[in-house]
């Protein structure tokens, strides 16, 4: 069996990709490759965490179409008595409609293939270290936040985290602007550091980040905690004495939090809070570039702040190429290091 092929393919299938890379002909119509994809992702029990029940019909449909199209000596091969029952059992279950269907989360799974070693529990794992996610794919919150999903930027910012791990290990770390918590989850699940801070400014997405903590197995983890984090406000009020405790932070993580320029001056005005508060601290900040002027914007900032821009390398694997997790080579990712100026 082609493991890498038939790995990407349900990778694929977990992260809920609309074009998915099926395995060729050759390997469908094997039978141990098709009890291989009943078993990993289409059996009742194979996953804890599931895609949507539409989802599943459309890519096991079109499985079995591409397995039936492959055989041409039907004594030699078959199609999977199994994929069909499951097939048939989907068909006859109550559907929702689509309009009301693309409107509800659902869990994401991400594959994590740069990172080596036990996925974990639950057949959803797959074969890679994962996150798991409940998303609105297609919603923005009615207060007009965008934290309802994971966008690219930071799918590329735990890329690399996983290639930079000592970054995060040991390290307290605080992610603003972290939506349904991912780079976050990933730090506290998979790199080793002391603390990770989920904070967002948004109410709905700070009460749903416990949710995501919950399905990654970090209900009961002292090592991340969410927090409600306004850019632009004081970081320690009236009634605190001190922010976070006292406890110091070392790594400042933010994806995609440039996207709109009218926030960038309070961004950048509790960045430079938290230098003057942890005067070591990096500041690590990537951007998917939708709008060059916008993150002129930010860099135009942070420089009248006296703030160091350093811009990383570090490319987007081609589509062709990634194993998970799966996000566009074709739009530009920029991965930023900030330091404070002496």
């Amino acid at each position: 069996m082609d493991e890498v092929s038939v790995n990407r393919f349900c990778s694929q299938y977990l992260q809920l990709e609309r074009d998915l890379d099926y395995p060729t002909g050759q390997l469908l119509r094997e039978a141990h490759v098709q009890d291989a994809l009943h078993h990993r992702l289409f059996a009742g029990d194979a996953l804890a965490h599931p895609p949507p029940a539409r989802y599943q019909v459309r890519v096991l449909k079109e499985l079995v179409s591409r397995i039936e199209a492959s055989i041409d000596d039907w004594e030699e091969h078959g199609v999977s008595d199994d994929l069909m029952a499951q097939l048939s059992e989907l068909l006859a279950a109550p559907m929702p409609e689509e309009l009301i269907a693309v409107q509800q989360k659902a869990y994401v799974t991400y594959s994590q293939s740069l990172l080596s070693g036990d996925s974990g529990s639950g057949a959803s794992a797959g074969p890679y270290p994962h996150v798991t996610l409940l998303e609105s794919r297609h919603l923005i919150s009615a207060g007009g936040t965008t934290g309802l999903r994971t966008w690219e930027a930071a799918l590329h910012l735990g890329q690399y985290l996983c290639t930079h791990p000592s970054l995060v290990q040991d390290k307290r770390v605080l992610e603003l602007g972290a939506g349904t918590g991912y780079v976050s989850i990933l730090c506290a699940k998979h790199l080793a550091p002391s603390q990770v801070i989920a904070s967002d400014g948004s109410d709905d997405v700070v009460a749903n980040l416990p949710e995501n903590f919950y399905l990654n197995g970090l209900q009961d983890s002292r090592a991340i905690s969410a927090m409600d984090l306004k850019w632009g406000h004081a970081l320690v009020g009236t009634e605190e004495a001190e922010w976070n405790g006292g406890q110091p932070i070392d790594l400042v993580l933010g994806a995609d939090v440039t996207y709109d320029e009218s926030v960038i001056p309070s961004l950048v005005a509790t960045i430079d809070d938290l230098f003057d508060m942890f005067p070591r601290v990096l500041v690590i900040i990537t951007a998917t570039e939708r709008n060059r002027q916008t993150f002129d914007a930010f860099i135009n900032v942070c420089q009248k702040r006296t703030l160091d821009i350093e811009e990383v390398k570090f490319d987007i694997t081609p589509q062709d190429a990634q194993t998970g997790p799966f996000y566009s080579d074709k739009v530009p990712i920029r991965i930023c290091r900030i330091t404070r100026g002496r």
